[in-house]
């Protein structure tokens, strides 16, 4: 390859190599028609199979095609950061194309999880299979006022689906309305559907919604239902974390358990202040302007 470098993005250099893979797995015999024979990224995609073809790009990372990309120079990244990022893209349209890119940065960026809707789960898991990159669902996403047979049962088959991480909708009306049971009983049979196969529940209470004594009660019900994380919000009823609110949710449930900050988190210096209030993990969707400031640093 007579490029430099400096002459080809690093997704370009990514479709080039991950077509050599699958050319040779091509000649192996390991998988029948899903790139044309060629030294060059796919000329039907014009260089943006990342985007364009996710069934060849998840062939090719499975085929070992994220470790070339870590030697080809995605450059020095902030892990302290990147670790604590769940790379979020959750928007009702979606499409197939988006969530393959999405599971490709998160690969590139080392972020520790992508955070995706129910139906993506199952192509995310296959897309990340065999990386350190966690695959989270949202669960009685957005509203939080499904039943809790129906939470269980979405979380039961998102983990068939391939899903590691629940972020589950807390009942709010429930808990403005004081039936403090009902709320404790919904985390709690969505907390044994993930922990019986090895997963972790995070609880978004939704803080835009309640009052601090509110914050307080979904955060002290959550861990006593067996929550691995409390989470600010799902960034769909106006309003997302604030350095108050993680800040009141750390000093609620003490050391044990994670606070993730969602919602609102645009740049490094509010990942920096969700951090420095309590936060564990950051929910956002501007990771990688996250990574690339703290980069430039």
């Amino acid at each position: 390859m007579a490029a430099t470098l400096n002459d080809v993005t690093i997704n370009q250099l990514v479709d080039i190599i991950s077509q050599e893979i699958l050319h040779v797995m091509q000649e192996h015999g390991t998988i029948i028609n899903t790139a044309p024979a060629s030294n060059s990224a796919c000329a039907d995609c014009q260089g943006q199979c990342v985007a364009n073809c996710p069934d060849k790009i998840q062939a090719a990372m499975q085929a070992g095609a994220t470790r070339f990309t870590t030697r080809l120079g995605v450059g020095q990244v902030s892990t302290e950061v990147a670790h604590l990022i769940d790379h979020t893209l959750l928007k009702p349209d979606a499409t197939i194309q988006q969530i393959a890119q999405l599971c490709h940065e998160a690969l590139l960026y080392n972020f520790a999880s992508v955070c995706v809707n129910p139906s993506h789960v199952k192509q995310a898991a296959q897309l990340l299979k065999n990386s350190d990159v966690k695959v989270c669902t949202v669960i009685g996403f957005p509203l939080g006022a499904t039943s809790t047979a129906a939470k269980t049962f979405e979380t039961e088959q998102a983990l068939s689906d391939g899903a590691t991480e629940i972020d589950m909708v807390i009942n709010v009306g429930a808990l403005k309305g004081g039936d403090d049971n009902v709320v404790a009983q919904d985390i709690a049979a969505v907390a044994g559907a993930a922990h019986r196969r090895g997963a972790i529940l995070k609880v978004i209470i939704e803080t835009s919604l309640l009052t601090d004594d509110e914050k307080v009660r979904a955060c002290v019900l959550s861990k006593q239902a067996g929550a691995d994380f409390v989470k600010t919000s799902t960034g769909f009823s106006g309003g997302g974390a604030t350095i108050e609110d993680v800040a009141l949710m750390r000093k609620t449930v003490g050391p044990g358990l994670g606070v993730k900050a969602s919602g609102g988190i645009k740049n490094l210096a509010d990942a920096q202040n969700m951090i420095a209030a309590g936060a564990t993990r950051l929910g956002a969707s501007a990771g990688i302007k996250i990574i690339k400031e703290a980069q430039a640093l």
